[in-house]
């Protein structure tokens, strides 16, 4: 086994306490709209949700790091990219947790530098790059850093998918399982990507996720 899979397990897992479960990063306004409603909606939505904003967004950066990206420059790019302001605070919320957990639990010098740089105001502090200073200092390669990133934003999304709409426990791991394909095609597309590529989200995922802040009945912060 190599040194770092249990690691990289504790660090995906989702009794993991960053607050995922609370974040539906925009389905829930299309449950609101009746858009999203049922075990094949939610597929739907999901499949799209992993090759956009996953891949241009959280993934992408996760990769530019690994390929010795500037960790300022790329927490900036971040936080102007991330145009709806939920969805804004949502990274920096779990990714202010990840740090803090990090620093007891997986403590390096990639870390203690991401947490000064925020602690300064000199960064944000945003999930995915907090996920990939750890993931890098244990050694995880890039391509398993980048399926374990985007699977474990999947079964949080589908977790809270299966009590917002509701669905059967047996229906979220059918999601999960068909997932696989998006999350492997995801991981291929991000390797070919480009710095003009990063933030290219739809137009319509993002608005989605301003709308939500105004919905009239909510029940998670994004």
């Amino acid at each position: 086994m190599s040194g770092y899979q249990l690691a990289l397990q504790q660090l995906v897992d989702s009794a993991l306490p960053t607050g995922a479960f609370a974040h539906s990063l925009g389905f829930e306004t299309y449950i609101d709209g009746g858009l999203v409603f049922d075990e094949e909606s939610f597929r739907i939505w999901l499949s799209a949700f992993i090759g956009q904003q996953l891949s241009y967004s959280d993934g992408l950066a996760i990769r530019f790091l690994y390929e010795g990206g500037e960790l300022g420059e790329l927490d900036a790019l971040l936080s102007a990219s991330l145009l709806p302001r939920e969805v804004r605070e949502a990274s920096l919320k779990m990714g202010g947790r990840l740090l803090e957990i990090g620093a007891e639990v997986f403590p390096s010098a990639g870390l203690s530098l991401y947490r000064d740089l925020v602690a300064t105001g000199r960064a944000d502090g945003h999930q995915p790059l907090a996920f990939a200073v750890v993931a890098r200092s244990l050694g995880v390669p890039l391509q398993e850093a980048l399926a374990a990133y985007l699977f474990a934003t999947v079964t949080s999304l589908t977790q809270n998918a299966v009590r917002a709409i509701p669905l059967g426990q047996n229906a979220g791991q059918r999601i999960l399982r068909k997932a696989h394909n998006d999350v492997a095609a995801a991981i291929d597309v991000i390797a070919h990507l480009t710095p003009d590529d990063f933030g290219a989200v739809s137009p319509g995922l993002e608005i989605s996720q301003m709308r939500h802040e105004r919905q009239r009945a909510r029940m998670f912060m994004s």
